[in-house]
This record gives C-alpha cells, structure tokens and sequence, in this order.
C-alpha cells in the first residue's frame, strides 16, 4: 500500500523530535531576565570596598585611608592625625561609614589605621572583629560593637596580630575565635583573641607551594569551615582540608581542571554551598583569570576571563571536580549565597584581573546558579545593570532577601574624570524574582519567634509562619539559617547557609502553620554567634529573623 503524505509527514516529526531528545543538555537560560535593579544612594561617601551585614541591620563599609580624602566628613570637626599616612597626616574626612538598612541614611565612621585590603569576622556576641591591612594597620585589630543609639565607632589595637596581614582571609571557627590565613608574604596563620602572650603564628606550606613568587596568586584564600571541623583551603588551583589544631593537611585534593589560577589577583570567586547534616559538604568555585593573565594586564593585555565553575564533594573518599561552564566569562565576581540556596553571581569584569586599571569588559549581568538542578540547567542569565562594578566592589545578602552592592574604584585614588571606569560612591540593590510582587501571594511571613532570639545546638525551634489563604504546599517549605559574610575582593568570608532538618507543617489558625525544625548540632556547622532564619515556600523566602545560637 502506497504511504500517505501524511504518514510521511509523522513519521518525518517523530523522527525530528527523538533527535532533539537525545542531543547533549546545554545551559539553559531564562527567556526573560529576572530581577531588579533600584538605586539606594548616589553617594555614600566613600567607595565600598568591604562589607559586613550587621544584626542590628546596618552595614559597616570602609575602604582605605590613603585615597586621599573621601566624600564624606568626619563629624563634629573630628580629624584624623596619622604621620604614617601615605597620602594625608591630617584628614579630616571618613574612610568607613555604617548604613541604615531601614532608613536608607549613611553615619559616618572614624577608623584610625589603614584598613586597605584587610579582612574580618563577626564574633559570637555581634562585634566585628577586623584584622590587617596596609602600612600601619598591618598589624591592627579593630572592632565596632554595634548599638541603636548611634554611639558606637572603632576601637583599634595597633599590634593585635603577630604578623602583618594584607590580602589574608579570616573565619570563624566553633570555639569562637577566628583564624587568620595567609596574606600578602606571610606563609602561615594565626588566632585571635590570643589565649596567651605565647599565641604566635604557625606555618602553612601550602600557601608557599601554591604561591608564584611574580604575581602571588593564592592571596585572599577560599577557607570554608568544614562539618569536620577541618578547614577547606583553597589558593591558585589547588586546595587542602586542613586541622588547624596540630597543622596537619588531612586530605590533599586534585588541582582544578585546566590548572588555572582562581584566586587574587586572578580573583574568581567561590562558596560552600548549602550544608545538610550528615550530608556531604560542598564547595563551588566560578570564574577568574587564565594563567598568565595578570603579567599580560600590565602589558596593556586584556585576556577573556574564564567561564568555567569546578564543584567539588570534599569529603568523599576520592574527590573530584566536576566542571560547568557559565553564560559568560568573568573575574572579580561575587557570589552570594540567596536565602533558597541558590547562588547570586554578581559584578566583575569580561577580561583583565584584579589591580590598578587591569580589568576591562564590564559584566553588567548577573547569573543565577541552581545547584539542586541537573547539569545543563543550573544557570539563569538576570537583568543586566547600567553601572559598571569592576575592582573593589562588594555585594552582600541583606534580612529582607535583597542583595547590597557597592564599590568599585580601580584606581589609585579617587578619580571621577577622566578613566575608563571612575570611583562609584553608589550604593545599589538587586531583587532577585522572588521578590516580584507576581509572586507575593506564596511568600511567608514569620510570626515567631521574634528577632533577635536566641538558641543553642540541636535543639528544637517552633517556627509560626502565615501564608495567604489556599496557597500552602506544605511539601516545599523549608527553613534557612545563613550566616552574614564579611565581603571583599570577591570573596565573602564565613558565608554560609544551613538547611534545617524539619518535621511536619501543621495548621495552627486561620492560613497560619507551624513547622518545627532542629538547629545545627555543633559549632562545626554553625559557629555561634547571629544568624538569619528564612522560611522558604516554593523557592519564595520569608524576610528573614535574627537568632542567636550559643
């Protein structure tokens, strides 16, 4: 019997489509850009090159003492009198303010020594604990102890730390203290607060094998706190997980693929991605520069950045990285760790490296990164931005979802003619879509407990939440604890989010529901100190509380 057009025609379509079924999963990419844009402030006074989220819901922010005099006046006719300054003995104006998330208004800070490219944590009791920098804040130690009353500023011990830290990386560990790591010629790490006058510095070898004597490319190190207690060390391209207790390297990890280098001054950026108890930790690193890079920006050479994400399981018994490749290439990124556990990249560059005038290629767009997706889908292009946030710029997660971005000024000084990218005193946020208000009818509200609680370890907490009538899928909520990053230089320190393990939703009222949840169980999952809880209904967040754990 003849065939019909018709079968032909089917046969033709089916054939067509079981094609595309078995081609290789590309990246897929939203159709629309998701997101947006709002400007906060045009001028905050000072370029912001670090960022500490508060839980008093202020940012602390600060740049460094020698750019000169900044846009912002110290109050009260006070004047800063350093013979040391590299740029001015006298200065009368502010090098670090703190913002009102609520008010949207910026007070301006008195810091003393020089906190250029310097790092820091939060300790258990709500201080900012910040270390190192540049000439004579090599040394210093400095803390503010946030208050409601507008009264607090910096406290500054010139010689708290035993060796000079610039480019180091601090986080917090389960005892509370902070350990301190690397920095520029400085091969080892340290504690603080000191437990004695014999507290020293002890030696890290792999800061020198990972070190290339022409560019130091394992500055600023991607350490994460690891279930174990163990720390994750990351520099260049490889990485250790090390015990800090005895210094001793527990497991040594396969060098990235492609062997590229990832972290200052190629300066990619990297997060542990959310922690489940007993449930393997891991660690995703995206983008920076090609080998070579940073020698070829300062010959007027501006290398394409990499495009490239490895994620890695650490504790496995035989780790390896698995590669992803992103939308775009990008270096001096920042990625943010969202309340739903999906990650924000944010900022950065096309091509160049971080320093003085060597990035190039403004990467106006943001990616969204889905870990819990298959390979292929875990990538969503958002909406672009009109300002360029190229070297020393910063984003953070803020308590009501949005992400706080700020900075940028790669030049030596203060420079608002005249370059190619000039000092940025703006002060941005971005709304990730699950802050569109198409989608406010499925976001809940906590009810208790009230911010500012407090907690301890493994122990049960009674959350009541609201959701608009008729809308609760009881099988998607989940419930957050993020810890607020210390963010410079395209890394946010002490960055992390826990998923709670939960029991059963209940109704307890009229569209309000109680979900009981377990805090983590030790200090190695969860240092003590302020944490953000967030409920999460389909993929939608909460505002988030404060809760102290202890």
């Amino acid at each position: 019997m003849a065939t019909t057009p018709t079968l032909i025609l089917s046969f033709i379509f089916c054939h067509l489509l079981l094609l595309l079924l078995l081609l290789p999963r590309r990246n897929i990419l939203t159709a629309a850009a998701d997101g947006k844009w709002d400007l906060l402030l045009t001028n905050v006074g000072i370029s912001a090159m670090h960022m500490q989220l508060l839980h008093t819901d202020r940012v602390v922010m600060f740049d460094r003492t020698d750019f000169g005099r900044s846009n912002i006046s110290l109050p009260d006719g006070k004047c800063r009198n350093d013979p040391n300054d590299t740029a001015l003995t006298t200065d009368c104006t502010a090098h670090s303010v703190e913002y009102d998330v609520a008010s949207n208004s910026i007070r301006p800070l008195m810091v003393l020594t020089d906190v250029w490219c310097s790092s820091g944590a939060v300790m258990s009791d709500g201080t900012l604990v910040q270390t190192g920098g540049y000439n004579d804040g090599d040394h210093a130690v400095r803390m503010f102890t946030p208050c409601s009353d507008n009264s607090c500023d910096w406290r500054e011990i010139k010689t708290g730390l035993t060796q000079r830290r610039w480019y180091a990386t601090n986080q917090i560990l389960p005892d509370g203290r902070q350990i301190i790591i690397g920095g520029r010629r400085q091969f080892n790490y340290e504690f603080y607060p000191k437990t004695s006058s014999a507290d020293k510095s002890y030696g890290l070898p792999f800061l020198v094998q990972t070190n290339d004597p022409r560019i130091e490319n394992n500055l600023y190190p991607f350490v994460f706190l690891n279930g174990d207690g163990n720390l994750f060390i990351f520099a260049n391209n490889r990485a250790i997980l090390f015990n800090y207790f005895n210094g001793t390297v527990v497991k040594t990890y396969p060098a990235i693929p492609g062997g590229d280098p990832r972290s200052y001054p190629s300066s990619g950026s990297a997060v542990l991605l959310p922690l489940r108890n007993n449930v393997g930790a891991e660690v995703l690193v995206c983008g920076g520069a090609p080998k070579g890079a940073y020698v070829s920006a300062n010959n007027g050479n501006f290398v394409g950045a990499l495009n490239t994400c490895g994620r890695i399981r650490i504790n496995g018994l035989n780790p390896q990285w698995a590669m992803e490749t992103m939308p775009m290439g990008r270096v001096m990124g920042d990625m943010v760790l969202l309340p739903n556990g999906n990650v924000l990249i944010i900022n950065g560059a096309g091509s160049g490296t971080a320093g003085w005038e060597f990035g190039r290629s403004p990467v106006l767009t943001p990616i969204l990164y889905r870990p819990g997706n298959l390979v292929g889908s875990r990538f969503e292009v958002q909406t672009p931005s009109s300002t360029p946030r190229m070297y020393h710029s910063t984003a953070i997660l803020l308590r009501d979802g949005r992400v706080l971005v700020g900075g940028s000024n790669p030049h030596t000084y203060y420079n608002f003619t005249g370059v190619l990218f000039p000092t940025d005193l703006t002060l941005q946020t971005f709304s990730p879509s699950y802050l569109d208000p198409k989608v406010a009818y499925l976001r809940p509200r906590i009810i208790s407990p009230v911010s500012q609680s407090r907690t301890g370890y493994g122990q049960q907490l009674a959350i009541r939440f609201t959701i608009p009538p008729g809308r609760l899928d009881s099988n998607s909520v989940t419930v957050t604890m993020v810890a607020p990053s210390f963010t410079t230089h395209s890394f946010s320190m002490n960055q992390r989010v826990l998923v709670l393990t939960r029991g059963n939703v209940t109704v307890v009222g009229r569209s309000t529901y109680l979900i009981r949840v377990i805090t983590p169980g030790s200090g190695n999952f969860a240092p003590s100190g302020y944490y953000i809880i967030f409920v999460i209904h389909r993929d939608i967040p909460s505002e988030g509380i404060w809760i102290q754990i202890k």
